[in-house]
């Protein structure tokens, strides 16, 4: 309450203000009857009580007409409610305000929505009145706690660790590699700024600059199109340090969360697991594996090597040729015929993957197409390497292996969501399993041209020490000295140690990836000045937040969000803006035919 005219905040009375004199400010959340109204600020309600005789007679005609949602001014006196009038469930619920003297500070006009939580409205209407939306409790708390999580972060780092909070300029130059940047035109004819993707270049020359430990919340910025879940604006806690090693980044990170993390959350157990990226990829079949749950993949192709099965006998007689499979619990049960056909069309329709099932009977037996194939040996060799009970359904799925664990692998969320949706508890929503992800490729195939490379991570990650030698004979093979954060399945950093060296650098750039790396020159000139080695890391704010607080979408953590389309649907942006405001940029808009004849019209 400081620096303020109110006397208290409509959350804070209790049993111990009775009879005290208050004055409080908030929007008017409900009216009933002209006898009471409950009065809502930031911190939580309040009952008022109207008064019904004559000598505030105009008191009572002020707030039994005011609109829902209007702000008002109310001073009165904190009473006991009548015996059996509390309410337990409000934190002010022992005590009620009689008013004597109240302000309408601002009517409210007829809403689009009611301010409620458990009211349904479409996002797109949420979005367009966001700050209606924002007046709700779990918005509120969401904010809230972001800030706190944010402040505690600051506060590891730069008060305990020694780490500089520096900005970094949000106009620069395009990079090469990664995602597609924003374009801002200069009024240099042709020339443009490109909004960054993230601070990486600018934090690495922050250490050429012997700054040490830096740190930031720093925008970013990816015209990534229409993604789900994706916001073209987004926040990352970006670190970066001088003469450190990829664990120690890890216990870096590790220390930040367990301190900033809210305590109402429980507590998290470090330090956090770690795997390969090829066993993540091998038993979950994916690089960001959620692990609050079983059902692995399981290597089974030495159990079927011996078999007379044609597809599996073509599978192995490939180099990468693989046979995996996943158990489902229950699945007979709570699957259904129904549920197994979706997740082989899935299968199908995604990867390109064939399934077959295998479920185990009651009596112990197995059933499928295959079993006439398989011998009594073979059969329970497979139930023992699955750990099969009764009533359980094996996937089994045969091919190439990464295409066979990928397809496997997003079976098994798949079922995950069928089993819960169909009432078998599997992943405890209160439980927060964090893993590092480590030894990423370098470089990855191009998707649209096979023949070519791009980085796994981005062009400034490090080969493996072990692999170094392997970058100028054979870069497929070399691991980088990446490493991810994952959290619940859902990645929630990323970082590497970083080439320091400006000729292995420049190498990377030209000879591997085919960029022109005239446009880093200022980069690679720096590291020939002396760069020390480093290395960081970006923890995606937002994404982790959503975790925290068990969020539908990032964009119920953002104060304001872009929608699905990347549009701002309050303000109505991107807009039109007219040829005299292009003209000192040197542009001109070529509109599409269907548009110039709309706009005729």
């Amino acid at each position: 309450n400081s620096f303020v005219t109110r006397t208290n905040t409509c959350g804070e009375l209790r049993s111990a203000h009775v009879g005290q004199k208050v004055t409080l400010y908030g929007w008017i959340q409900y009216q009933r009857q002209g006898l009471f109204l409950v009065l809502r600020d930031f911190q939580g309600l309040t009952q008022v009580v109207i008064p019904q005789d004559e000598a505030h007679s105009h008191v009572k005609e002020l707030l039994s007409n005011a609109p829902v949602e209007s702000v008002v001014r109310v001073t009165g006196t904190v009473s006991r409610r009548p015996l059996g009038q509390q309410n337990p469930k409000m934190p002010t619920g022992d005590i009620e305000v009689k008013a004597e003297a109240a302000e309408i500070l601002n009517s409210c006009k007829k809403l689009p929505f009611e301010i409620k939580d458990f009211i349904k409205k479409s996002e797109a209407l949420r979005m367009q009145y966001r700050y209606l939306d924002l007046r709700s409790s779990r918005l509120q708390s969401s904010l809230r706690l972001r800030s706190r999580v944010v402040m505690r972060m600051r506060e590891y780092l730069c008060n305990l660790h020694g780490f500089v909070d520096v900005e970094t300029p949000t106009l620069f130059k395009r990079t090469p590699g990664g995602a597609k940047e924003f374009l801002v035109p200069s009024r240099e004819a042709g020339k443009f700024y490109s909004l960054p993707q993230s601070p990486q270049q600018f934090k690495q020359l922050l250490m050429v600059g012997g700054l040490d430990r830096y740190f930031q919340v720093a925008r970013c910025y990816r015209d990534e199109g229409s993604r789900p879940d994706r916001q073209p604006e987004f926040t990352q806690i970006d670190i970066e340090m001088s003469f450190v090693d990829q664990a120690g980044i890890q216990r870096l990170i590790e220390g930040l969360l367990q301190h900033s993390w809210p305590e109402e959350r429980g507590s998290i157990m470090t330090p956090f697991p770690s795997m390969t990226y090829e066993e993540a990829l091998a038993e979950y079949g994916t690089d960001k594996p959620d692990t609050r749950f079983g059902m692995k993949i399981v290597d089974i192709s030495d159990v079927l090597r011996g078999s007379n099965i044609h597809f599996v006998q073509n599978a192995l007689s490939y180099p990468h040729g693989s046979i995996r499979a996943i158990c489902i619990p229950q699945g007979v049960r709570y699957l259904k015929n129904k549920g197994l056909e979706s997740l082989k069309e899935s299968a199908k329709s995604q990867f390109n993957q064939e399934i077959m099932e295998i479920i185990r009977r009651p009596d112990g037996s197995l059933k499928s197409l295959l079993t006439k194939f398989l011998g009594e040996k073979e059969q329970s060799e497979l139930i023992q390497a699955l750990n099969m009970e009764e009533g359980d359904v094996m996937l089994l799925a045969a091919g190439e292996h990464k295409q066979v664990c990928s397809a496997l692998g997003a079976l098994r969320l798949l079922s995950a969501d069928l089993l819960e949706a169909a009432g078998l508890a599997l992943r405890d929503p209160t439980a927060f399993h964090f893993l590092w992800v480590v030894d990423f490729p370098l470089f990855l195939p191009k998707a649209e041209n096979p023949t070519e490379l791009e980085s796994a991570h981005h062009p400034f990650t490090a080969p493996h020490p072990s692999d170094a030698s392997l970058l100028y004979s054979d870069p497929t093979k070399v691991r980088s000295q990446h490493y991810d954060l994952v959290l619940n399945g859902n990645e929630v950093g990323g970082g590497s140690i970083r080439i320091h060296s400006a000729e292995q650098q420049r190498f990377v750039l030209e000879k591997v990836l085919k960029e022109d790396s005239e446009v880093l020159s200022h980069l690679i000139e720096a590291l020939e000045f002396g760069a020390p080695p480093h290395g960081g890391i970006a923890l995606g704010l937002d994404r982790l937040i959503s975790l925290i607080v068990d969020a539908p979408s990032i964009r119920d953590v953002i104060a304001f969000p872009k929608s699905f389309r990347g549009r701002d649907l309050m303000g109505n942006a991107p807009d039109y803006v007219t040829p005299e405001e292009l003209e000192p940029y040197h542009i001109q808009v070529s509109w599409p035919l269907e548009e110039k004849e709309a706009k005729k019209n």
